[in-house]
């Protein structure tokens, strides 16, 4: 049986919210957005909102675990549960998580962090360790196996699997910045470079 519409809008207010602080914070930014300006586009009251979420920081944090955390538990989750070797998960679903970032709401959050966090030092531990360091220990680890199979080479990405995601984090500050001047492939672009790691580190007989 179907539930009640009030118990229905009752569970979606959650997301209704963060969806609405997501637009504002891409729109005004972290601090210039009000809580009033989040209730008011998500048809909420500010009291009502506070229910759900005592201050603008777990708010932030809230749009973080909607349109981010996401993407990279399901990356992590497929690194410890594949079948595939090291290459080919580079080469597959790694390839794919890698390219839909630039397009992703992640990039306006990062964009907003790298533009306010100095002034919120909090938020920044908050989003290094829940999704960065989560997501780099991840590839280290798929790293770990391809050397330990044989598959790979021990190299530079033993201690810096930040190397991966380098092309990443550079194709969201490129369309923050240079869209405008010069469209980039962000999607060739990213390929390219792991088709370039994998050729630099794989053993011969792999």
């Amino acid at each position: 049986m179907a539930k009640p519409r009030f118990q229905r809008r009752k569970e979606d207010r959650p997301a209704e919210i963060t969806a609405a602080a997501m637009s504002a914070f891409a729109e005004k930014g972290f601090a210039a957005t009000k809580v009033e300006d989040v209730a008011r586009r998500a048809g909420v009251s500010k009291g009502l909102l506070y229910l759900y979420f005592k201050t603008k920081e777990d708010l932030f944090k809230a749009v973080i675990r909607n349109f981010v955390s996401p993407k990279v538990d399901a990356l992590i989750e497929n690194i410890e549960t594949t079948d595939m070797t090291a290459g080919e998960f580079l080469a597959g679903p790694f390839l794919k998580f890698a390219q839909s970032i630039p397009k992703s709401p992640a990039r306006i959050l990062v964009r907003l962090l790298v533009s306010e966090g100095p002034r919120h030092p909090d938020l920044v531990a908050w989003y290094w360790e829940n999704v960065v360091s989560r997501g780099l220990e991840a590839l280290r680890t798929l790293l770990v196996k391809g050397v330990r199979s044989g598959e790979f080479r021990p190299s530079a990405l033993d201690n810096f699997p930040h190397l991966l995601v380098a092309p990443v984090v550079f194709s969201m500050l490129w369309k923050q910045l240079f869209e405008d001047q010069a469209t980039l492939d962000t999607d060739r672009m990213i390929a390219q470079h792991i088709e370039f790691v994998l050729d630099s580190i794989r053993t011969t007989s792999s």
